[in-house]
């Protein structure tokens, strides 16, 4: 793939960030009631059109974008100073967002079932003692939240440092090279004359002319002898 058509693909993948932010903003506008105070209000809301609508689209489709979104990124990042931390902060957040889909899933199609027996009569249902899913849920829960805030914080330290001057695959490096070559006098090729007075300057501070040649001029004679003498146009 040529270099324009990935540097557009990348751009496309980062949108998946900020639209990531505003269906996770969408989806969270209406609260949800609280299950151990208002058990039969929450039943009522977890079964609604709305409530899978909004956790289809807004949660799940947005973790979605967020990992399209991240890898763009990290793709970015690994061409710039910061590419090892980019890649790391890439490998954590998308990881942390993988893990959290199959919760929300959970959320979006298995809670509905369960609002529905509360509001058939089932409250034995929520009596039920935990099982072993129910813990490993849990400790799932506590690595999606300890993934994401580990990456989201290497993802701002690889943004700050490649953000920085010399930052990009032509910065410090490079530049350093640039001001090398110009102090050392012993990089440049001697085949000319001329590169014994430039090329010098690292290694002398007096600037000569001994080197330089300029071709002798004719020198025109009253007497119609077109000769020169032997020192005649040469400089010393």
């Amino acid at each position: 793939m040529s270099t324009p058509n990935t540097t557009r693909w990348i751009g496309i993948g980062l949108l998946g960030l900020p639209l990531y932010g505003a269906l996770t903003f969408w989806s969270s506008l209406e609260g949800q009631p609280d299950p151990d105070t208002q058990l039969e209000a929450w039943a009522r809301f977890v079964t609604t059109n709305e409530y899978v609508i909004g956790h289809l689209f807004g949660s799940i489709l947005g973790l979605i974008f967020l990992i399209f979104g991240v890898f763009a990124l990290g793709v970015y990042l690994a061409t710039s100073r910061a590419g090892r931390m980019g890649l790391w902060a890439m490998f954590l957040t998308v990881l942390g967002s993988a893990l959290f889909l199959p919760l929300q899933g959970v959320s979006t199609f298995a809670v509905p079932e369960e609002g529905q027996a509360v509001l058939a009569g089932l409250e034995e249902f929520e009596a039920l003692p935990d099982i072993f899913a129910n813990t490993v849920a849990g400790l799932t829960g506590l690595v999606v939240i300890l993934l994401g805030f580990v990456g989201h914080i290497l993802v701002g330290v690889a943004l700050r440092d490649a953000a920085e001057v010399g930052g990009s695959p032509l910065g410090w490096g490079q530049r350093v090279d640039v001001l090398e070559s110009c102090v050392r006098s012993d990089d440049r090729p001697r085949e000319h004359p001329v590169h014994g007075a430039i090329g010098g300057c690292g290694a002398s501070d007096k600037w000569g002319v001994d080197g330089l040649e300029r071709a002798a001029p004719i020198l025109h004679c009253p007497r119609g002898r077109g000769s020169r003498g032997p020192t005649e146009g040469a400089i010393t």
